[in-house]
């Protein structure tokens, strides 16, 4: 069942984040727009790629008023040793955020239960906690930073320009679409 339009719930949760521990709670996330980036667990293989990618590309995100926050059922404990040992995590400094009780992983619907993990799921919310892009790929299906981060630049665009929608590969400054019967049949 798509989570496109759905308000997450309320969670508060611990955080591994520039060597601390922190709480983080929907609160929090509310007034800016966030990525949650739900991963299987630490200490894999596809996973430290894509957190990676993303810390590569996190002041892109800060720049256009965006937070990112990596979701994995492993404890704030195991963030934090897995990023003293990887040389790929260390480089992260947005919050990891904990979800051994699952609470996040099943308000989103990415839970598999039977293995007590997360599938690879990135969810854009906006400022009010609305969920405005759903990504679920396969475990051995690895994301990219800058599609992500287009999909949110795409997003922020429709929310402030109601009236238009963004094409297939748009990029900011490119052109958009205006619905209206005057383009059906014509694109």
């Amino acid at each position: 069942m798509s989570q496109i339009g759905n308000e997450i719930k309320d969670f508060t949760v611990q955080a591994f984040q520039n060597n601390e521990i922190k709480t983080i709670s929907k609160a929090d996330t509310l007034g800016k727009w966030s990525l949650f980036f739900f991963y299987p667990a630490d200490f894999t293989f596809v996973c430290p790629t894509e957190l990676e990618d993303l810390a590569e590309n996190y002041a892109k995100f800060q720049e256009i008023g965006a937070e990112i926050y990596s979701v994995s059922c492993d404890t704030e404990f195991v963030h934090k040793a897995w990023h003293d040992e990887s040389e790929s995590i260390s480089k992260v400094t947005y919050p990891m955020l904990a979800d051994p009780a699952h609470v996040l992983a099943r308000n989103f619907g990415v839970l598999i239960e039977e293995a007590g993990q997360a599938e690879r799921g990135a969810f854009i919310v906006d400022p009010e906690g609305i969920i405005q892009v759903e990504m679920v790929t396969a475990g051995g299906i690895g994301r990219n930073a800058d599609e992500l981060l287009r999909l949110l630049q795409a997003a922020q665009f429709v929310a402030q320009y109601g009236d238009q929608v963004c094409p297939a590969k748009w990029q900011p400054g490119a052109k958009t679409l205006k619905p209206g019967l005057d383009l059906v049949g014509r694109l």
